[in-house]
């Protein structure tokens, strides 16, 4: 992707920011407290000098403004396409290094880097010129060249000295010298499938694996979704899966949406969490989704081929008694909001499968590197404790295959909540409030 579209990604992005904006009727100054960000990092949104690194801030925007379920979905497009901009310009000006960025008079070139906002917010902003060290006198660099080259000769006599030395067993000593490493000569080390459990906040990070049967997982928002070089054939190998999936496993499509079930007291439990903050609050306290859980998939091909989704399928893992456990909502005083296009997924059925609701078109879709697809699924129950995952069938051209999604290498896990305690953190409240009446 060109520079140019790069930038008109990320203009695109922020124009739809400004259109929402100006018809909220709200000045910048009174947003940004709604939101608890940084007038100036607001700014920096709206007239595109910088693009948010998670996406949970924008959408807190586009709710605040009151932007329709069809705003949602383009507007979390478009901040893809920006957002995979600004990683392209970041690694295109890392992979110059320090030699190319360094002009003949000694300084370098303007770089792109990351900043944090006035109120903490991760920003991408454009750095200042850094100045280039004045270059030695040759001699000194050809002596240090020539010790550097002594110290290494050394050091690889004394790694080969040490690897030959005669191994010594001691007497009653039964157990053999072992290898714990893996010798390969001529194959590179393959990176391991599976996914670290430390993520960063904001990208979803899910990706298929590099055969026709891949497995996606979503990281604590977002890590992010992998991408692809933009090339198929010589760079990408035959068995490659043309596409990503990124996994938002607690979408909230307002805070009073989402309850978690907890086997702790209230005292025991901290305030409710954010949207970004959900999968960090429900792994510390052990949480299950209580009643519904609602996800996001973002679909993204990682070529130049267009990649067809067939179906999207639901696969129950194990199913049993509800959690006798305390329900805990993420929100309260909360008005109705307006139904979003999305999956659904009844988890009591014998046999669930995903149907279309509010509206929603059934697969096929169509995804491409510049066209990515958003996609709600939400599951509920009402009468058992599930672990679940989904399956999502692709093809493109004379390939096709099958990509596992889940929740990071586990399965999602939803718990019916009838009868149970309820408890609610109100605003300006320091302590979870017993619900009463359900």
């Amino acid at each position: 992707m060109s520079e140019e579209t790069g930038t008109e990604r990320t203009e695109e992005f922020a124009q739809l920011l400004r259109e929402l904006k100006d018809r909220s009727g709200l000045s910048y100054g009174t947003l940004a407290k709604r939101l608890h960000m940084s007038t100036s990092t607001l700014h920096r949104y709206c007239n595109g000098t910088a693009v948010p690194v998670e996406y949970a801030p924008v959408e807190r925007l586009a709710r605040v403004c009151r932007a329709t379920p069809q705003e949602l979905v383009e507007l979390h497009r478009r901040w893809i396409l920006a957002d995979a901009a600004r990683g392209r310009k970041v690694d295109q000006g890392a992979a110059r290094g320090p030699a190319q960025a360094a002009g003949s008079d000694g300084t370098a070139e303007p770089g792109q880097g990351e900043a944090g906002g006035e109120d903490g917010e991760p920003v991408v902003i454009d750095t200042a010129a850094v100045a280039v060290p004045t270059r030695r006198p040759s001699w000194i660099r050809r002596r240090r060249t020539a010790l550097i080259a002594s110290v290494a000769v050394v050091a690889a006599l004394g790694a080969v000295a040490y690897a030959l030395r005669p191994t010594t067993v001691r007497a009653g000593d039964t157990t053999t010298p072992t290898f714990t490493g893996t010798l390969d000569v001529g194959e590179p080390a393959k990176p391991s499938a599976t996914p670290s459990p430390s993520g960063s906040g904001h990208k979803p990070s899910a990706s298929a694996s590099a055969s026709p049967t891949g497995t996606a997982g979503s990281g604590n928002a977002g890590s992010g979704a992998s991408k692809g070089d933009g090339k198929q054939g010589a760079n990408r190998p035959a068995t490659a899966v043309p596409l990503a999936v990124a996994v938002r496993p607690y979408v909230y499509e307002d805070p009073c949406s989402q309850h978690f079930l907890v086997d702790s007291d209230p005292e025991q439990v901290g305030p409710p969490a954010t949207e970004e903050n959900a999968p960090r609050w429900s792994a510390a306290y052990g949480a299950v989704a209580s009643g519904e859980q609602r996800l996001a998939l973002t679909v993204q091909g990682t070529g130049e081929d267009t990649v067809v989704l067939n179906s999207l399928h639901v696969r129950v893992l194990a199913k049993g008694a509800p959690l006798a456990w305390n329900d805990y909502s993420m929100g309260v005083g909360c008005g109705g909001g307006v139904g979003t296009k999305s999956f659904d997924v009844d988890l009591d059925n014998g046999s669930p499968t995903v149907t279309v609701k509010n509206g929603q078109r059934d697969f096929p879709y169509k995804v491409s590197e510049s066209d990515p697809e958003v996609f709600y699924v939400t599951a509920h129950t009402k009468a058992h404790d599930v672990r679940w995952d989904l399956s999502l069938d692709w093809s493109s051209g004379d390939r096709s295959g099958t990509v596992h999604i889940d929740n990071a290498g586990r399965p999602f896990r939803t718990s019916a909540d009838v009868g149970r305690p309820g408890y609610d953190y109100p605003l300006g409240s320091s302590e979870w409030i017993e619900r009463v009446g359900g």
